[in-house]
């Protein structure tokens, strides 16, 4: 008997013990689901982010057999222009407000290349997230796995309420 309720308190320990590590659930909102978090990139060091976008884009590009792009400064001008001007006209398009193409924004911008794409996005979602959502979409997953693409921008724009405007330009 006494062996018994050893063993039986040694199991109610075990169970207590994985109950949760002390790890909150996430609040609740009014409909009974999960609070979305603002990713706060704003205040990240731009070049961490716009490396381990790199990392990202590096890794599909190499699953796919396609050769590296690596970061250029140009096509980094380029893609922040873009991400805080679809910000002021409140809209993910790739037309500048006073009338700019991309091949436009990569010249400006004093890339010598020729521009292979961009892809653009308005969310509250990572760099990582939304690099997941352009590879799920056959058209942005094209201009990221373009086999001429040598050069890469990568930039954003983060309005006070925590919306993020994401540009990515790839150039050859």
């Amino acid at each position: 008997m006494f062996r018994l309720t050893g063993l039986l308190m040694v199991a109610a320990m075990v169970l207590a013990a994985c109950g949760g590590g002390g790890i909150a659930p996430p609040p609740l909102g009014p409909d009974g689901r999960p609070i979305a978090r603002v990713y706060e990139v704003r205040n990240m060091n731009p070049a961490e982010v716009q490396f381990r976008m790199l990392d990202a884009v590096n890794s599909y590009r190499q699953a796919g057999n396609r050769p590296p792009v690596q970061l250029n400064a140009q096509l980094n001008a380029a893609a922040a222009t873009h991400s805080r001007d679809m910000s002021v006209q409140n809209r993910p398009w790739h037309f500048g407000s006073d009338g700019s193409s991309p091949v436009d924004r990569v010249r400006r911008a004093g890339y010598p290349g020729t521009l292979r794409g961009e892809a653009i996005s308005e969310t509250y979602e990572s760099e990582l997230e939304t690099l997941a959502a352009w590879m799920a979409d056959p058209l942005t997953r094209n201009v990221i796995m373009d086999r001429n693409a040598r050069d890469m921008g990568f930039a954003w724009f983060q309005e006070r309420g925590g919306k993020i405007w994401w540009t990515l330009t790839l150039g050859g």
